[in-house]
């Protein structure tokens, strides 16, 4: 499915600018947050991210998961076969997403609110884990009037594929059932990510609604086992709770499901409905010392799948290109990839 349209891929979620430092057990303890997580912020949090700005030299790094994922899969695809939805503030932190995204090619239509800041996300690294705590501010303002406006209704109908992170289950349902609805009436591609453990668990109401219109579904071991526990499902099994996911109702038969689920240094499990057999895929080693920031490899994974969806290519060589992004992402800091641009090569058998 090479791209035909302007944008061949739409992506919605919310958009944060990442204010990213070097912590420590104190710090988690100060904050009261675990190595390896991703939570909401709440009014404890929220001294965090000038604490980290002052105290622990933190980085400005353009982010959000789809975010994320988009400027990973227009690294990928030709120029401007992307477009990014989501809402930000009338400030300087928006300035410089937009900035980030015009250098790597993806078009950014923000909705903008005058009453509340950009949101932010507070990243503390610690050796190779990373606790992210996320306040939402203007991404939680976004509204569908802003998606079904003419001129942002006209990208969804031109795009063939549509991309929403599991965040925005927290935002705004109802954009993304308009953009699910309008995938299966019209035979498009609609991908979810899940996003964060606490997506499938406390949010999982809004995330099964959307079920039945998943093409693609994307997430990582913790949230697989967090989306059975939400389920009522006692197995921690990946690859039977990956073919559990497979096999739930679908809106549009016309194409099977399919369910990806990566598992750090371990393989990633591919679930497809109606097969049997649960296929598991090895990763691209990257030796210690050229790992820099784990932090976005999910991100970067997910950008080098979807990208091998737009483009049409076999199931395999799709998880490939998620995996070769992905082993680039982790030498650089945070969520980006390098520059100048590096040329995907499949992995030869």
């Amino acid at each position: 499915m090479a791209p035909t349209q302007e944008y061949a891929l739409l992506c919605l979620e919310n958009p944060l600018l990442d204010i990213q430092g070097q912590g420590d057990e104190a710090m988690l303890e100060k904050y009261g947050l675990k190595r390896n997580d991703a939570i909401l912020a709440e009014e404890k949090h929220m001294g965090i991210y000038e604490d980290l700005l002052q105290n622990r030299n933190a980085k400005l790094i353009a982010g959000g998961a789809a975010q994320n994922t988009a400027r990973g899969a227009q690294y990928i695809l030709p120029p401007h076969s992307t477009i990014y939805i989501g809402c930000v503030g009338s400030d300087k932190y928006a300035d410089t997403l937009r900035e980030r995204n015009d250098a790597a090619g993806l078009r950014a239509e923000y909705l903008v609110s005058e009453t509340h800041p950009t949101g932010r996300c507070g990243v503390i690294i610690t050796g190779q884990d990373r606790s992210l705590v996320t306040d939402l501010a203007a991404a939680n303002e976004y509204k569908l009037s802003h998606l079904k406006s003419p001129e942002i209704w006209k990208l969804v109908q031109q795009a063939q594929i549509y991309f929403v992170g599991g965040f925005h289950l927290t935002v705004c349902v109802p954009a993304i059932l308009a953009l699910a609805e309008e995938a299966a009436k019209t035979d498009k591609i609609f991908i979810m990510g899940l996003s964060a453990p606490f997506i499938p668990l406390f949010f999982k109401e809004p995330l099964m609604q959307c079920s039945k219109y998943w093409d693609y579904v994307i997430g990582n071991e913790t949230e697989a086992r967090s989306w059975a526990e939400g389920q009522g499902h006692e197995t921690r099994d990946v690859k039977e709770i990956a073919r559990m996911m497979a096999e739930l109702p679908k809106e549009n038969s016309k194409r099977k499901r399919v369910v990806v689920i990566t598992q750090g240094t371990e393989g990633t499990v591919v679930a497809v409905q109606g097969e049997k057999d649960v296929k598991e895929f090895g990763i691209k080693e990257v030796s210690k010392q050229d790992i820099c920031d784990t932090n976005g490899a999910g991100d970067a994974f997910a950008g080098g799948f979807v990208a091998g969806v737009v483009e049409g290519k076999p199931l395999e060589q799709c998880i490939d290109m998620g995996h070769w992004l992905a082993s680039l992402s982790i030498k650089e800091l945070g969520p980006q990839y390098p520059f100048p641009k590096q040329i995907y090569q499949p992995t030869s058998k």
